[in-house]
């Protein structure tokens, strides 16, 4: 399926995501980044990126609750959380609330983060292709359907 690579990285401190986005970038995917958290749920339905990186602590919002906000309302889009909270219920409430994966800052070594991210975008590229599949599917048993009506039809239009 392939969709395009575009991350949404949201976190209240500039300098995490420029960093971030700069190396990211250069790899090739495409990254938008906010440092207010209020305006994601708005940037994910004009954008519909199918992977968000995501702190926890900011103002304003909680990560853990904006994450639940994008499972309920865009439950196709993966989340990873890039937090300075380092604790195991941190890490649990995290999986708990449906983050793909939970990594802790700072990243000083991309290296981890760039395989979380090749294996969320190619979970994402199997959900695809398996609803790309199910749709040629449903369009071909509607055309068989078609035509066993239409030879119906024709049958009991000879026959009167």
């Amino acid at each position: 399926m392939n969709y395009k690579r575009t991350i949404l990285h949201v976190d209240d401190d500039p300098q995490i995501t420029r960093i971030v986005a700069a190396r990211l970038n250069a790899l090739g995917y495409e990254v938008t980044s906010l440092n207010d958290p209020r305006q994601a749920l708005e940037e994910l339905s004009r954008s519909q990126q199918r992977l968000v990186l995501l702190d926890i602590d900011m103002p304003h919002v909680n990560g853990l609750d904006l994450l639940q906000e994008i499972r309920a309302e865009y439950g196709g889009t993966q989340v990873i959380m890039l937090t300075g909270l380092v604790s195991m219920q941190i890490l649990l409430q995290s999986f708990r609330c449906g983050a793909e994966f939970c990594m802790f800052k700072p990243i000083t070594d991309m290296e981890p983060l760039l395989e979380v991210i090749d294996k969320t975008f190619w979970k994402i590229d199997q959900w695809g292709s398996a609803l790309d599949h199910l749709s040629r599917e449903k369009r071909s048993e509607r055309y068989a359907a078609m035509q066993a009506s239409e030879e119906a039809e024709l049958q009991t239009t000879s026959f009167a």
